[in-house]
């Protein structure tokens, strides 16, 4: 039997991947589906990947994103006598406009259950799955903001939905249950982050009380792209508070980033690094590619930048607003928050609606030890990943998709979350 080394690429936008049918002309499995794939011709195999994207697609540069690589899998095809050796790779694209080759008949954007429902190369989804975001993978992501995560959570829902509608052959109660256990798993994943529990939530409500595993599928790939709309529009109606100004953020927030990103005229930013992770530096390396006057400060110096003078605004993301207003995000928010407020510099959060939370429960989550202090002392060591900052400090206001929401407006936008969680009452 040969050995062959393939990459299989999978390009996302907006929860879809793309697949290709392929042709005649096709140099294997003519007339199935496929991911942008092809013989691994370099040593590296994401060097490949990038370069049949471009290849089969016509897309490469800054039109898609490197986001994760799966462990390699055997593929053994005993009719063609080809042991397969592929290595699954994501990417997200910026575009839905792609070029094709001669060795594709179609394509099209599709959610990734679809893989379950039509003609594919061997084991497709199986690679699919090696790339795919999982509980474990969220839980443990200490890199991405609620936003990210609520959408990730959501594609976990959606393919275990998808795998019990198509290939998984159990009764309705034993299906129910098994869903109902993935929704518990993901809310506990990430219990401090809203967004996740909200999402999740409306998804379950609207199917409940069946529960069947094709509408869950569905919803969960409808609620996608309404996640992924409020984001955009919180973040375009946050662009307009802070254009021609400077700006301070700090962490991580996919809603901070494109509003700063699509501002007219430019701010001016500076960003926290954000100890310990440092994602604040990774944030400051990608606004500097389109603006042109960013800095990047130690989390120790912001009070003293903000004294200065020389900050117009701060604005932060939210991984959960409480009923009452205040504001749980990266730890270093209170203080940048105190500092502003001592400084008469407005503070705001940026986020979609879905990230008021339905009640106060206080829920923390401690980081990484070790990325605090990996000594050999007995010491006590706390690296708590959120903090709390109380409504009269975000003195902005909240801006949302639906325009600012100040304390007094939360509360009713909690009840509707609070409604939406008790779907299983009806079960």
């Amino acid at each position: 039997m040969e050995s062959v080394s393939v990459v299989t690429v999978f390009l996302r936008h907006r929860g879809d991947v793309l697949l290709r049918k392929r042709s005649d002309d096709a140099g294997s499995y003519p007339g199935r589906w496929d991911a942008v794939a092809g013989l691994v011709e370099a040593e590296d195999p994401a060097e490949t990947a990038r370069t049949k994207i471009r290849e089969g697609t016509g897309l490469g540069g800054d039109a898609i994103r490197f986001v994760r690589r799966g462990a390699p899998l055997e593929v053994a095809d005993e009719d063609r006598q080809t042991a397969w050796t592929v290595h699954p790779f994501l990417f997200d694209a910026r575009t839905r406009s792609i070029e094709t080759n001669g060795e594709t008949d179609e394509v099209e954007w599709v959610a990734p259950t679809a893989l379950l429902r039509r003609p594919v190369v061997p084991d497709l989804w199986t690679s699919y799955r090696r790339i795919a975001p999982t509980i474990l993978s969220i839980a443990d992501d200490e890199t991405h903001g609620s936003a990210a995560l609520s959408t990730a959570a959501l594609e976990v829902l959606r393919d275990r939905a998808g795998a019990l509608a198509v290939t998984e052959h159990v009764g309705e109660e034993q299906a129910r249950g098994r869903l109902v256990d993935v929704t518990d798993r993901l809310l506990a994943a990430r219990p401090s982050m809203a967004a996740v529990h909200n999402r999740i939530h409306r998804v379950m409500d609207a199917c409940a009380p069946e529960l069947e595993p094709a509408a869950v599928e569905a919803a969960a790939h409808t609620g996608i792209a309404r996640a992924l709309d409020a984001d955009r529009r919180a973040a375009e109606q946050t662009a307009d508070r802070v254009a021609g100004k400077r700006v301070l953020t700090l962490s991580r927030s996919g809603t901070v980033l494109e509003a700063l990103l699509r501002a007219t005229p430019a701010p001016e930013v500076v960003v926290a690094e954000s100890r310990p992770a440092r994602e604040g530096v990774d944030v400051a390396e990608t606004l500097a590619e389109d603006l042109e006057e960013v800095t990047v400060c130690t989390d120790a110096a912001v009070a003293a930048l903000l004294a200065e003078g020389d900050v117009d605004v701060v604005l932060v993301g939210a991984d959960t607003v409480r009923p009452s207003g205040a504001v749980v995000n990266k730890t270093g928010t209170r203080g940048a928050a105190l500092a502003a407020a001592r400084e008469d510099v407005p503070f705001y959060a940026a986020c979609a609606a879905d990230k008021i939370a339905a009640g106060e429960e206080a829920r923390t989550e401690e980081g990484n030890r070790r990325a605090v202090y990996d000594g050999t002392r007995a010491l006590h060591v706390r690296n708590p990943t959120f903090d709390v900052t109380p409504a009269d400090l975000v003195t902005g206001g909240i801006s949302t998709e639906d325009g600012i929401y100040d304390a007094a407006s939360v509360p009713a936008r909690a009840e509707e979350a609070a409604s939406r969680s008790s779907w299983r009452e009806a079960l």
